[in-house]
């Protein structure tokens, strides 16, 4: 039983972080108007992305200050902590500046998963060539 196309109404809507009719009344009533959202800092999404930058930040530094870093495995987990920091950054200035405002054909929640598997494909393809490409040393120490 079809009732055919018709009007499809959400509650969700682009032009408010707070749904429909809250903030209607005055323009600026909202804490949210302007180019910098000044309550974005004091959640936890905010909060945690801070934590998670500061994480891989002393990550970064203690690898990276270490004498024995010689390993092909640090360098590989210097790239991928620089890699997650600037991903994280770039989210953090999206929610801050409201940039998701403005591209609403991205979903934003899913969109971490788009980074994710376009950097788990690179890290795969390098990987690849690596392996397969470069010529591996034979010597064996004795």
């Amino acid at each position: 039983m079809s009732h055919g196309p018709g009007l499809i109404r959400t509650t969700c809507t682009s032009g408010s972080a707070f749904g429909p009719g809250i903030g209607a009344g005055q323009r600026g009533a909202t804490p949210s108007e302007g180019l910098l959202d000044s309550v974005y800092p004091r959640t936890h999404g905010a909060l945690l992305k801070v934590a998670q930058m500061v994480t891989l930040l002393i990550a970064f530094i203690c690898v990276r200050s270490a004498p024995w870093t010689g390993y092909s495995a640090y360098r590989y987990f210097e790239v991928v902590t620089i890699c997650n920091l600037i991903m994280i950054l770039a989210f953090y200035l999206v929610h801050l500046f409201r940039v998701y405002r403005m591209l609403t054909c991205i979903s934003w929640p899913l969109s971490i998963f788009g980074f994710v598997a376009t950097f788990l494909c690179l890290a795969s393809i390098w990987l690849s060539y690596k392996i397969s490409c470069v010529p591996q040393s034979t010597d064996a120490a004795v």
